[in-house]
């Protein structure tokens, strides 16, 4: 999770996410034989165009969900998901790198707007953004 003055760096999912439109931290799914730090380091550059220095793991947070999912299908969904601090040029402009995923946009938003003028976010946003003190100092 990466932080600048008073924003936070969010990604947005794209129509062949899930769900489509909603505010996200960078990341994504760890691939087969990978660390979870290697995956952070990945899916930041992949979508959000950005090279981490350094990771540090900070908290989990998990969701659980049992409702209609992806294509209308019922589903029993449990997402766990690490959250990380890290070091970074914070002076990198924002821009996906991965083309035809599912991020399709990657910007600094200001704290004060999530939940209100950029859209809906994932609860782990907010969690996040309530723990900010637990990544402050980076890494």
């Amino acid at each position: 999770m990466l932080f600048r003055d008073d924003m936070i760096l969010l990604t947005r999912i794209s129509p062949i996410g899930f769900p489509p439109g909603y505010w996200t931290l960078p990341g994504g799914g760890v691939d087969h034989g990978e660390s979870p730090n290697e995956a952070v380091r990945r899916e930041l550059y992949e979508e959000a165009g950005i090279e981490a220095r350094a990771v540090r793991l900070v908290d989990v947070h998990d969701v659980h969900v049992v409702d209609t999912g992806r294509g209308d299908v019922y589903e029993d969904y449990h997402g766990v998901h690490l959250l990380y601090a890290v070091d970074a040029d914070l002076t990198v402009e924002p821009h996906v790198v991965e083309i035809g995923g599912t991020t399709d946009v990657a910007r600094w938003v200001p704290i004060a707007h999530v939940g209100s003028t950029i859209g809906p976010v994932l609860p782990m946003v907010v969690h996040a953004i309530e723990r900010a003190d637990h990544f402050a100092g980076g890494v």
